[in-house]
């Protein structure tokens, strides 16, 4: 890049462990940070919150263990800057609307949107409330949200500059000619298509029937600590229930998004739905997907399943996918290196039945088709098989995955 310098929009959950991964790659050699208001009474005050969290630790003990000292230092007030294991972090703490925020004047090209407000591509750059547009207004090259896009007006044409993409799967599509705004997906998406990809290979869409998913999900920072009575208009009552002692059904959007990565799901009948429940990381998905087997050759099982996996995960080199027998519980995966999709092998599970099916009951039916036809009822062997696959919604799973997309694009810029 021209400046070599990062912006990350938004100190949340994931801007704030994307500084942790970036100051530990050193790829840029200076992050540009924007909050958007004042934090607490100084800017040590910044500084604490960064280095310190209730999840992962402390920041040097995360990057160099028990023994490490203090990476945060050189805090100048005046110009909101710090240094951090050698990395210069600058704090901006003044505009909240992107199109107000000064990348330009800072240098920054390319920028990571993590507030998780500005999801419509379609609106302009000084639309009422900002817009994720308004990044590139005031100055980058290239926006890189870090969640899916929401685009309110149904009608509205998908933005040609547009691209949604996870590493590993469909990363290749990105044209730095033509392509200026990328989302990275979610962390549910991410691990999904990681966990359907490798059964999509290897069966092929004419056998892959349906398929569903359940993502049993960590806490995230929109849900409540306690109880607290509902907005005006708000149709959804359990958003407004505690998280310490509930576990939540709530929706996700990971099957519109993944069709977007792996498009041939758009032929495939796909269920998504998400639990929350009260942990603060690490998450699992449970994934059931129906095979349609050979009646004279051996039917899909377990073993097969498994062994998928295994050759999918050794040809993965980045490390994105993972296939473990370890019998994991949520705590084992917090943290894991790159790893998006852990597969627990142990639980893999698979039935075959034979399913009966009626042919004059299908649309096109006649009593001509039926004369050509031995019989009306035939059956055909249908295999069920049921995956589970650990991800760290935050750190491990996801902030990894962003930080080699942030990387791999910043490559594709002018320098």
């Amino acid at each position: 890049m021209k400046s070599g310098r990062l912006g990350i929009n938004g100190l949340g959950r994931i801007g704030k462990l994307s500084i942790w991964q970036h100051v530990g790659q050193k790829v840029f050699p200076e992050l540009v940070v924007n909050i958007g208001r004042p934090v607490g009474t100084s800017l040590d005050n910044v500084a604490r919150f960064i280095e310190r969290d209730s999840t992962y630790g402390s920041l040097h003990n995360y990057l160099f263990g028990y023994k490490a000292g203090r990476l945060i230092e050189n805090l100048d007030e005046k110009t909101g800057s710090m240094v951090i294991h050698g990395i210069r972090v600058t704090i901006l703490r003044e505009e909240r609307n992107p199109k107000d925020i000064p990348w330009k004047s800072h240098g920054v090209d390319l920028v990571v949107e993590s507030t998780g407000q500005f999801m419509d591509p379609t609106l302009p750059p000084d639309a009422p409330g900002g817009s994720i547009r308004g990044h590139l207004a005031a100055g980058a090259q290239k926006v890189i949200t870090s969640a899916p896009f929401k685009i309110k007006d149904k009608d509205a044409a998908w933005p040609e500059d547009c691209l949604t993409t996870v590493m590993g799967i469909n990363d290749a599509e990105y044209d730095p000619t033509v392509h200026h705004i990328v989302s990275n997906a979610s962390c549910t998406t991410n691990c999904l298509a990681y966990m359907v990809k490798p059964l999509l290979d290897h069966f092929g869409l004419d056998r892959i029937l349906t398929a569903s998913m359940v993502t049993v999900h960590a806490v995230t920072g929109s849900q409540l600590v306690l109880d607290r009575a509902p907005k005006k208009g708000a149709t959804d009552l359990r958003r407004n229930r505690g998280i310490l002692n509930n576990i939540i059904l709530t929706t996700t959007g990971a099957a519109k998004a993944l069709s977007l990565v792996i498009p041939e799901m758009k032929e495939i009948g796909f269920v998504a739905e998400s639990v929350r429940i009260p942990v603060s990381t690490g998450s699992l998905i449970i994934l059931t997907v129906d095979i349609q087997d050979d009646a004279e050759k051996d039917h899909t099982d377990r073993d097969l399943v498994n062994q998928i996996y295994k050759d999918a995960a050794k040809k993965n080199r980045k490390g994105y996918l993972v296939y473990s027998e370890e019998q994991n519980v949520s705590a084992d995966i917090i943290g894991h290196p790159l790893a998006t999709a852990i597969i627990e092998g142990t639980e893999t599970q698979t039935r075959t039945a034979n399913i009966s099916f009626d042919l004059k009951r299908l649309p096109g039916y006649t009593d001509e088709v039926g004369a050509c036809l031995a019989r009306s009822v035939i059956d055909v062997p249908v295999t069920k098989v049921v995956v589970y696959g650990w991800y760290d919604n935050e750190m491990g799973g996801y902030v990894h995955m962003l930080t080699d997309r942030t990387v791999s694009i910043a490559s594709t810029l002018e320098k």
